[in-house]
């Protein structure tokens, strides 16, 4: 009687020793080779967080296909609008400020689009097209070839005089 419940124990501790042994490994994310940037969903690239240029321009050259000119296209319109203007990569997206700190605009890739964040957005004149769950906060979907650039330097403008958000 002792024999068959020890053999009927060590039964059960081969069978949970053979199932730990067939348990597949947790997958993780591949870490991305020195100099490749890695895509996150929609298309927009992951780039680590940074403060100043080089941050933003790495962004943007990750930008894929159209939406890359379309990225150097914004930056370039908003160093216009607002000379001086501080720049940072913070949640994989360029962001855009009147001092380090103080932000007023960002933009983030989706597949299909850019969709540019008016952190004060529910004060510009016009407002911008996209609402948002967040009562200032208003959103311009860019799709392919639809940039209206004046419309978009006269909101830069504003924004940049309106107090910004502090992150």
């Amino acid at each position: 009687m002792v024999e068959k419940k020890t053999k009927k124990a060590a039964g059960k501790a081969t069978a949970k020793r053979g199932s730990a042994k067939t348990a597949k490994p947790r997958k993780t994310a591949p870490k991305p080779k020195p100099g490749k940037v890695v895509l996150l969903s929609g298309g927009n690239p992951q780039i680590a967080m940074g403060y100043g240029n080089a941050p933003v321009q790495a962004y943007i050259a990750a930008m894929p296909g159209w939406k890359s000119d379309v990225g150097r296209r914004l930056d370039t319109l908003i160093e216009r609008a607002v000379p001086g203007v501080c720049k940072a990569v913070k949640w994989n997206s360029p962001f855009y400020g009147i001092e380090e700190g103080v932000w007023f605009l960002s933009f983030h890739c989706f597949t299909k689009y850019i969709k540019v964040t008016f952190l004060r957005g529910a004060s510009l004149r016009p407002l911008p097209p996209g609402e948002s769950k967040h009562k200032a906060v208003r959103y311009l979907d860019i799709h392919e070839g639809q940039l209206d650039e004046a419309q978009f330097v006269d909101w830069v403008e504003q924004a940049s005089r309106l107090p910004g958000e502090r992150m």
